[in-house]
């Protein structure tokens, strides 16, 4: 497999047909992970939230619904959501490019970044600014992935195995080449840490890629979405087309990387460090 050439742009091509299919197969794969970690911690009636990188927006509507008339929610991201046929007062809506735009200091009660830090160069830089951005006593809630560990297991026969693991392969160096790091999620909580956060809670998550699972579904997507970045990174057209059979074959299932879902609490100012 060749290197790829360094790039610097988002390794997902701004085709709206691509990126609301990538976003449905997002939200039905990680929304039952996010969502209930965030009403856990409580979220309700008055808190400012801010959903950075909100991607297809259902993590935004949800905070929204919970906030009530005195809460606020902003969606950020380099291509926002489309608004909903009726949107929700509760709820804005902006274009926002999270490394050099600015965002207010100490305004939110709530910061979610899901699947955004990884693929940023920028990565502790902006999560700098997002603390920042925390209100004293605010939560960030950092959900990223990481695909180191993924293994096929069940296959048809090691043939099968070995393209799976190619395609994994060719895709994590696509995500290298865009400067991201797929295996970003494992260090998530001691970069919490180190940016000044306290009372971290990671929770790691592990899925099942199995026929009709949305985790599987997405990597599915991400043969055509990425069909040039693979095919630059070494895979052939015909590789494509057999993987793709390969994963919709009844009987394939492999465990999905590991998702690590991460709290960590801007101290008070009268809370030692």
């Amino acid at each position: 497999m060749q290197p790829l050439a360094p790039a610097s742009r988002y390794c997902f091509e701004n085709d709206p047909a691509l990126l609301g299919a990538q976003h449905r197969c997002l939200a039905a794969a990680y929304d039952p992970i996010t969502l209930p970690r965030l009403a856990a911690a409580g979220v309700t009636a008055g808190w400012r939230c801010l959903d950075a990188g909100s991607g297809g927006g259902s993590v935004a509507r949800w905070l929204a619904a919970r906030v009530g008339p005195t809460g606020h929610v902003l969606a950020t991201d380099l291509v926002p959501p489309a608004p909903p046929p009726s949107p929700h007062p509760r709820l804005t809506v902006a274009a926002h490019d999270i490394r050099h735009d600015p965002l207010p200091e100490a305004a939110f009660d709530l910061i979610v970044a899901r699947l955004l830090l990884q693929h940023l160069p920028e990565r502790l830089e902006v999560l700098d600014r997002l603390v920042r951005a925390l209100a004293p006593g605010g939560l960030l809630q950092v959900d990223e992935l990481d695909t180191s560990y993924e293994p096929p297991l069940l296959t048809p026969d090691g043939r099968a195995a070995r393209l799976y693991t190619k395609f994994l392969a060719a895709r994590s160096a696509v995500f290298r080449a865009a400067g991201g790091d797929p295996h970003w999620g494992r260090h998530a909580p001691a970069a919490l840490r180190a940016a000044g956060l306290t009372d971290l809670d990671p929770q790691p998550h592990i899925l099942l890629r199995s026929a009709g699972s949305a985790v599987l579904e997405l990597q599915v997507h991400h043969t055509h979405h990425l069909r040039e970045q693979l095919i630059a990174a070494g895979m052939t057209e015909d590789e494509l087309h057999r993987v793709r059979s390969l994963m919709r074959h009844p009987s394939f299932c492999a465990a999905s990387s590991v998702l690590y879902s991460v709290q960590g609490r801007r101290p008070r100012a009268d809370e030692a460090p």
